[in-house]
């Protein structure tokens, strides 16, 4: 029996990229252009559109699925605020899309349809209730519930960068003073580690590397782990997920800090949600994926 196809696409400030994808998550065709990003609506949408009509036989696929960097209106296919693509903002690119490609088009938050990939065709396969969260440059999540993204009433559900995890720390930016994402982010960690420990160090997986034998670093790392473990006590007391699946950059350390994580968590929680099964993200592309599963999740088959 022949798959079927679907676009997915994952529109960022620097680069965008198309691909054919089937309805198990397999990759067949990339595209990869610049998103042209600080241009005209009417630049970026023709090269966008340029992208994805050089994918090999792109008729073939039964939808469209973009993710996007920022919240989104699911509904009128727009994005509420497009900080990298200034001109996207409140742009009807479902509608433009739609009608110069004769194919339905769906979009969401990048970090959505990653959660949406690892949930229906990665690590929570099978599972009904999944929470994805993002710990890169900055913090994100995604609510994915029956193999759909829960995006809320104007996109912002699973934001979860700006929880308060301590109200008594620093104020750093438009985030509340003590967001986990000034606290427990890729960023948060290099900024700590230069005001800390050396101004020359650039990444977190650096900071990792430094706590096997400098105290400094090691309890920069045990405090991430702690408020990571709140975070999550957070979420689990309102969703009580089946899983939670961690994703971005800073996780391929996860050996530096998971167990402690989950020992801040288990101790946060009532007992029944304390063996939530944490789950490695497994997929290499869950943004190509994750918007190309877009339109198999709204019914498009």
């Amino acid at each position: 029996m022949s798959s079927t196809m679907y676009i997915g696409v994952d529109l960022g400030g620097t680069n965008v990229r198309a691909a054919l994808v089937d309805d198990a998550g397999h990759i067949h065709h990339i595209v990869k252009r610049e998103s042209k990003a600080l241009e005209s609506s009417e630049i970026i949408i023709e090269n966008l559109i340029d992208c994805i009509t050089s994918i090999p036989n792109y008729q073939s696929a039964k939808g469209i699925g973009l993710g996007v960097p920022g919240p989104v209106d699911v509904k009128a296919g727009c994005m509420f605020m497009a900080t990298n693509i200034p001109a996207l903002t409140m742009f009807p690119l479902k509608e433009v899309l739609e009608k110069r490609l004769s194919i339905p088009v769906f979009l969401d938050n990048d970090a959505n349809v990653a959660g949406l990939a690892e949930a229906l065709v990665g690590a929570g396969k099978d599972k009904d209730v999944v929470y994805y969260v993002t710990q890169s440059t900055g913090i994100g999540g995604a609510l994915i519930v029956n193999g759909q993204i829960v995006s809320g009433r104007v996109g912002h559900a699973g934001e979860i960068g700006n929880l308060i995890i301590d109200p008594h720390r620093a104020s750093i930016n438009h985030l509340n003073d003590g967001a986990v994402e000034n606290e427990a982010s890729g960023t948060a960690l290099v900024r700590k580690a230069q005001t800390f420990i050396d101004p020359t160090i650039t990444s977190a997986r650096e900071l990792f590397l430094l706590s096997e034998t400098n105290e400094v670093a090691k309890r920069i790392v045990e405090t991430m782990a702690y408020d990571l473990g709140v975070m999550f006590s957070y979420i689990a007391h309102i969703v009580d997920p089946d899983a939670f699946i961690i994703g971005g950059g800073v996780s391929k350390s996860s050996e530096y800090y998971l167990e402690l994580m989950k020992q801040a968590y288990a101790s946060k929680v009532h007992k029944p949600l304390a063996n939530t099964p944490f789950l490695k993200a497994q997929l290499d592309e869950p943004g190509l994926v994750g918007a190309a599963m877009l339109p198999k999740s709204q019914g498009v088959i």
